[in-house]
C-alpha cells in the first residue's frame, strides 16, 4: 500500500478562537476502505480535524509522538461514514414522532395502533402517522375511513403508506379538507371510490395533497428540531451523510441557518423540490455550496411517476394484476421537460424518481436530449431509483453518464408484490443491480427512508444477499443480480459521494479526505453475510470529530 504524506497541522475555528489541531492515534483495529475501487485494509490510522493523515498496515511502523491522542479501536471494525444517497431526514424525523405502522398485520391492527399512539399524545390536533402496507395484509385490500371512523369519529386522522405515496384518511380528516363526492382527483393523483362514487379514505400521489394542504405546516423552530433529532438518530446508525431528496424553501432556509451555527452533525445533499411553490425563484439562485462543507443544495429532486406498491408507478403496459391500468406519470411530459431543462440550464444536478419502465425510459429519452442541449453530462444527473427498467435501458445509464440512485432493501420489501404487478418478463430489469453494474453504471446506494428503515446495514445486507431478514429466499431472489460486499459497499461509500461530486472530499479513508468513520461492532469482511443486517454501530465520527 503506498501512504501519502501530508503535513499533520492545520487551523480551525472553534468556539470563536483559533487552534491547532489535534491529531490521533487509533489504533488495534481491522479497517477497510475501499479507495479507487480496490479494497484497502489496515490497523491503524491518523486524523484530525482536517482529514486523515495516514494508513498503516499490521507490519508498519507506528508515529511515536507523544502529542498524538491516541484511541485504543479494541479489536472493533472502521469503515468510511455510510452514506445514503436518498432519505428524507424531516420525514424521518418526525416519523419517529408519529405513529409506527410499519409492522401492521391487519387493517385492524393498524387502526388500534394508531389508538394507543394517540392515548400516548392526547393533545394533538391531527393524528398523524407512516407505514401501512396492504400487502401484507390477508385480503391485499386497501384500507378505508370507515375503519378510523369507529374509534376517531372527530378528530382527523391521515396515516401516509409505507412508500410515502398514497395516505390513509378518516371521514373527519375528509369533511375538513372538503373532500366529497364531487371531488375530482388533481392530474397525476387517484381518489380510491367505493362503488358509489363516495371516496372510500385512501388518496395516491399528487391527489394527497387534498388532504395535507389542510395540515398545519410546521413552523421554523419545530422544523429545526426536527431535523436536529433526525440527523442525531441517523449518525447513531452509522451514516456521515445523507442525500435529502426533496426540500422545500422553507426547509432549505433552517438548514442553512444550522450550516452557518455549525450546528449540522452530518453531511446533507440537499435536492431542491420541483415540487415547491418557490421551486423557480430557487433556481435563479442558483447552486450553494457551504464553505463548512456540511451543506450542498446544487441538485433537484422531480418525481416522474408513483410508488409499485400503490401502482402508481407508470408502465408502458397493463399491470399484470390489474388490467387496463398503467400507473401515473405526476408530470404532462411537456412539463416534466421543462421542468429538467430549467434546473439544468440552472446549473443543478437533476435528479429524477422514476419507478416504472415508461417512467424511467421517458426520463432517460429527456436525459439524452437535454444534457446535449444544455452541455450538463458533467453534472452527472441521476435517476432516483431506476426500479423497474427495460432491458434495452440498462446501457444507456452508462452511455449518458447518468447515476442510478438505487435502495437494495426495497428489492426485499417489494418482493412479496413486484411479481404480481409486473409478470416474468418485466421482473427481469427490476432491481436489476448486477446488469447495471456489468454495463458500468454507477449505483449509489440508499434506502429511502422512512418509507425502509434508515439503517444502512440492512441495506448492504439485502445487496449481498437479495434476501429478507429471515434468510429467505434461500438461494436470494432473483439471486443472479446480487453484489459482492466490495461493490456494495462502495455503493454506500465512493460512489454515494460521487454522485454528489463529494468523491474528493469523503467516501474513502486515504489521506487528503475527511476523517468521516465509524466503528462498528462485526468485521463485515469475515461474519456470513446472513447476519450483515445485525452490525451494531459502536462510534460515528465526522470531520475527525466523534459525534456518537
Amino acid at each position: 500500500m503506498i501512504v501519502f504524506a501530508r503535513p499533520l497541522i492545520a487551523f480551525s475555528l472553534l468556539f470563536s478562537f483559533t487552534s491547532l489541531a489535534q491529531t490521533h492515534l487509533i489504533t488495534d483495529i481491522s479497517g477497510y476502505s475501499i479507495n479507487d475501487g480496490q479494497l484497502v485494509e489496515f490497523s491503524a490510522m491518523t486524523f484530525d480535524d482536517d482529514g486523515v493523515t495516514q494508513l498503516y498496515r499490521h507490519d508498519d511502523p507506528l508515529p511515536n509522538d507523544e502529542t498524538m491522542i491516541r484511541i485504543d479501536g479494541k479489536g472493533q471494525t472502521l469503515l468510511p461514514g455510510l452514506i445514503d444517497a436518498h432519505g428524507h431526514v424531516l420525514g424521518y424525523g418526525l416519523s419517529l414522532m408519529r405513529a409506527q405502522l410499519r409492522e401492521a398485520q391487519s387493517e385492524l391492527e393498524a387502526v388500534e395502533w394508531v389508538k394507543q399512539f394517540r392515548d400516548k399524545q392526547p393533545e394533538l390536533n391531527w393524528i398523524q402517522g407512516r407505514g401501512w402496507n396492504q400487502v401484507l395484509w390477508a385480503d391485499k385490500s386497501f384500507p378505508t375511513a370507515a375503519s378510523l371512523d369507529r374509534l376517531f369519529p372527530d378528530s382527523p386522522v391521515w396515516l401516509k403508506r409505507i412508500d410515502g405515496h398514497a395516505g390513509w384518511a378518516n371521514t373527519a380528516a375528509m369533511i375538513l379538507s372538503g373532500v366529497n363526492v364531487q371531488t375530482q382527483a388533481p392530474e397525476g393523483g387517484e381518489i380510491l371510490r367505493d362503488e358509489t362514487g363516495k371516496p372510500t379514505g385512501v388518496f395516491i400521489d399528487n391527489a394527497m395533497s387534498l388532504i395535507t394542504k389542510n395540515i398545519p405546516q410546521l413552523t421554523e423552530t419545530e422544523q429545526k428540531a426536527v431535523l436536529l433529532t433526525s440527523m442525531q438518530a441517523l449518525a447513531k446508525l452509522g451514516l456521515t451523510g445523507v442525500h435529502d431528496a426533496g426540500v422545500g424553501a422553507e426547509t432549505l432556509k433552517v438548514y442553512k441557518e444550522l450550516a452557518k451555527s455549525d450546528d449540522i452533525p452530518i453531511r446533507i445533499y440537499a435536492m431542491v423540490d420541483a415540487f415547491d411553490d418557490q421551486f423557480n425563484d430557487l433556481m435563479k439562485l442558483g447552486p450553494i455550496k457551504d464553505p463548512g462543507q456540511k451543506l450542498d443544495i446544487i441538485s433537484v429532486k422531480i418525481s416522474a411517476d408513483g410508488a409499485l406498491g400503490s401502482r402508481g408507478a407508470a408502465l408502458i403496459d397493463d399491470y399484470s394484476d390489474l388490467h387496463g391500468h398503467k400507473g401515473l406519470l405526476l408530470h404532462s411530459e411537456d412539463e416534466l421537460n421543462k421542468l429538467m431543462e430549467l434546473a439544468m440550464e440552472s446549473g443543478f444536478q437533476v435528479n429524477t424518481h422514476a419507478i416504472g419502465d415508461n417512467a424511467n425510459k421517458l426520463v432517460l429519452d429527456n436525459y439524452e436530449n437535454l444534457i446535449k442541449q444544455t452541455s450538463t453530462g458533467r453534472l452527472r444527473h441521476r435517476v432516483e431509483h431506476a426500479q423497474v427498467l427495460r432491458l434495452k435501458d440498462i446501457p444507456r445509464f452508462s452511455k449518458l453518464n447518468v447515476i442510478a440512485s438505487m435502495q437494495a432493501i426495497h428489492a426485499t420489501s417489494d418482493k412479496n408484490m413486484a411479481l404480481d404487478r409486473l409478470g416474468e418478463q418485466r421482473i427481469k430489469g427490476a432491481y436489476a443491480w448486477r446488469k447495471l453494474l456489468d454495463s458500468g453504471a454507477v449505483i449509489a446506494a440508499g434506502s429511502d427512508f422512512p418509507i425502509e428503515s434508515a439503517n444502512p446495514f440492512f441495506g448492504l445486507h439485502a445487496s449481498v444477499t437479495r434476501q429478507d431478514q429471515l434468510n429467505q429466499p434461500k438461494r436470494g431472489w432473483y439471486g443472479d443480480e446480487i453484489m459482492t460486499l466490495v461493490e456494495a459497499l462502495n455503493t454506500f461509500t465512493n460512489a454515494a459521494a460521487y454522485a454528489a461530486h463529494q468523491e474528493s472530499l469523503v467516501g474513502q479513508l486515504k489521506p487528503g479526505l475527511k476523517a468521516d468513520f465509524i466503528l462498528v461492532d462485526k468485521n463485515i469482511f469475515k461474519v456470513s453475510p446472513s447476519i450483515l443486517w445485525q452490525t451494531q454501530v459502536n462510534q460515528t465520527w465526522v470531520d475527525g470529530k466523534r459525534i456518537f
